[in-house]
């Protein structure tokens, strides 16, 4: 039987790499997987059903809540969007190593439900290193980079609540390092937070 997989959470400011983090850690190793989401937006052009989202119904997707089907969901634009419990319990029983990319508010939501995932934040050395990025991408308005610079500053708050910071200076180094924290976390014989459940399950005897 495969070893379960660990459920990693990958955030990060924008502008900061961790979807081409993630990309990479997908094409370098074998034992990844990227969550799907599940979705009651009506596909768009190019979508692929399995491979970009899953595609619901609402009252599908509102059931699946009710079901306590999904580990966290957000409404946006009026759509439901969320990760399907499922796939990942599916993939994590294979032996993958199951990746959500998503933000802070979703990662605290996982940790609840979840609470052996592994939460990893991906930022840039400095503030000032995150401000030349969106500006280098020379897509978006100064109103935009001003408001992206201003939502990292928020997001900065819930950073002390993630497992790990990993700082993106090197593409291929922050990569390696995000894989030996997950290789690290499996070779463990007993992950810290199976011990915490497991103690506090024990001395339920004695309330």
């Amino acid at each position: 039987m495969a070893k379960k997989g660990i459920l990693l959470v990958i955030s990060g400011f924008s502008g900061a790499g961790k979807g081409t983090i993630v990309n990479r850690l997908i094409e370098k190793y074998d034992e990844y997987a990227l969550s799907i989401s599940m979705t009651s937006r009506a596909p768009r052009p190019g979508d692929v059903e399995g491979v970009n989202y899953f595609f619901v119904s609402r009252e599908e997707f509102e059931k699946t809540i009710a079901e306590n089907g999904l580990l966290e969901y957000a409404q946006y634009c009026g759509n439901y969007y969320g990760t399907p419990r499922a796939f990942v319990e599916k993939k994590l029983s294979e032996g993958r190593n199951v990746i959500l990319e998503i933000e802070i508010q979703g990662a605290t939501n996982i940790k609840k439900a979840f609470p052996e995932s592994l939460l990893i934040f991906v930022t840039p050395p400095s503030a000032e290193e995150l401000e030349r990025r969106l500006r280098s991408r020379g897509t978006e308005t100064e109103e935009a980079i001003r408001g992206r610079l201003a939502r990292a500053h928020e997001e900065s708050v819930g950073m002390d609540t993630y497992d790990f910071i990993v700082i993106n200076d090197d593409l291929e180094k922050c990569v390696d390092e995000v894989h030996g924290i997950i290789e690290t976390s499996r070779k463990q014989p007993v992950r810290m937070q199976d011990f915490i459940e497991d103690m506090k399950k024990q001395l339920d005897v004695y309330r």
